[in-house]
């Protein structure tokens, strides 16, 4: 009953999303992705706030099945109209100047958010915190297309708490479930290339979701 209502809801929320697309061009949004196919995508920004901060940097990479490909990779820098905060380059490492120096960066975060949605179409879309990176981007196509990211979602740390919870119950301990990302890779014995990099991020994400779904997860 409850996975019902469920999917009425979702499928009205669609409909209702179908019906305020302001650019049919983008329709293909709507449309399902291959069987199979998923994006799991990041994005380094100039802060939390997802009302006033932009992104810097994006990349996302596509897996199909359980093959992550990385040759076919999406990576897109954003120009910035103004300076980046210090506490933001403590954690990203990204500098107004590194930007300016990128000969292949987007002068607006519209340009960059073109090519996003040409490389999702519609996917599955999977992240770390994914709530934060789609708020992001729907900060963006909001006010130009009249949408949100229709596409489906996948959080990689809700799929990791039912991971360990089905762990725990072969013991009596009450599980102390860490959702940290760095904790996460440790636990799955995969390897960590270093956080708040886009690219990085993206494809440890990818690695996550792919062991996760052998595992039986999904």
């Amino acid at each position: 009953m409850f996975n019902t209502i469920k999917s009425w809801l979702n499928e009205r929320r669609l409909n209702q999303q179908k019906a305020a697309l302001k650019d049919d061009a983008y329709a293909y949004l709507f449309e399902p992705a291959q069987a199979g196919c998923f994006v799991c995508f990041d994005c380094e920004t100039t802060g939390l706030d997802r009302n006033n901060d932009r992104i810097i940097t994006l990349s996302a990479v596509k897996i199909v099945g359980d093959e992550i490909l990385t040759s076919q990779g999406l990576n897109l820098v954003v120009k910035q109209e103004q300076e980046i905060a210090e506490q933001s380059i403590l954690v990203h490492q990204i500098r107004n100047i590194d930007v300016e120096d990128s000969k292949s960066a987007y002068a607006t975060e519209q340009d960059a958010i073109k090519a996003f949605l040409a490389f999702i179409r519609g996917a599955t879309l999977v992240g770390y915190y994914l709530e934060f990176d789609v708020a992001m981007v729907n900060r963006v196509i909001k006010p130009w297309l009249g949408i949100e990211l229709p596409n489906p979602k996948i959080e990689v740390s809700e799929l990791y708490y039912l991971y360990a919870r089905r762990e725990a119950k072969r013991s009596c301990i009450e599980p102390n479930i860490d959702l940290r990302f760095d904790s996460i890779l440790k636990h799955l014995q995969l390897p960590n290339f270093g956080q708040h990099d886009a690219a990085n991020d993206a494809l440890m994400t990818a690695l996550i979701f792919v062991k996760l779904q052998k595992m039986g997860l999904r």
